[in-house]
């Protein structure tokens, strides 16, 4: 089995777990408030912009052109996928992008970030970024592909682009390429480094749980 393959593996149940928190299940059942909704895109804008610093840290660390590009083109994706679709959404609910990126991280938020920032502000190869980004990516491919297939009810409903920035084959590829470049970037670590980026992945796949189960309680500053 691969590297990568390895972390998903040890993560799945996490992941698991997420379908079953409060927000995703009232998602995938009808009943999720767009309090709630709007809440989490809030909290997604500012987790968003902490998480694109992480590939920032991976340009600096990139050893060539080639390995630049790779962090070129996953923000390029962030902006241009999840972050247009996120605007979309705050002016449908008449926030501004500017306003919103004045208010606080929850401290689940704040948890998350902090995990990934101080683990890429250590590393010394992309390696650690590239872990440190991946549970984000990998498990809204494997959950929202999940959600997509059983609940089709959901492409009648306001939450349809949302799930489709993550349901569709153009996400399911850039995921690949995601995973490519990590197993690359991982293949000559040694084993207690290995350990390490298991680790890694396993807590900011927590961090995923923790978030979903944050966004279940609507924001009181919006």
């Amino acid at each position: 089995m691969s590297f990568i393959r390895e972390c998903i593996n040890r993560s799945l149940p996490i992941w698991e777990s997420c379908l079953k928190t409060e927000f995703l299940t009232k998602l995938q059942n009808g009943s999720l408030s767009e309090d709630c909704f709007k809440g989490y895109m809030v909290d997604d804008s500012l987790y968003l912009r902490e998480y694109a610093k992480v590939f920032a840290y991976g340009l600096l660390l990139s050893q060539n052109m080639e390995e630049m590009k790779i962090f070129y083109s996953f923000l390029a994706s962030v902006n241009e996928g999840e972050g247009s679709t996120r605007l979309r959404y705050l002016k449908h609910y008449g926030l501004k992008d500017a306003d919103v990126q004045k208010l606080p991280l929850r401290p689940q938020n704040q948890a998350y970030i902090n995990t990934m920032h101080e683990a890429s502000k250590k590393a010394h190869s992309i390696a650690i970024p590239l872990i440190a980004s991946l549970p984000c990516t990998l498990s809204y491919g494997f959950i929202f592909a999940k959600i997509a297939k059983e609940c089709p009810q959901l492409q009648n409903t306001i939450f349809a682009d949302f799930l489709n920035d993550y349901a569709d084959q153009s996400y399911a590829d850039v995921c690949e390429v995601w995973i490519h470049a990590a197993e690359k970037a991982c293949a000559n670590l040694t084993e207690s480094e290995k350990q390490y980026c298991f680790d890694l992945f396993y807590a900011c796949s927590k961090h995923e749980y923790e978030f979903w189960q944050m966004s279940a309680l609507p924001r009181t500053d919006i």
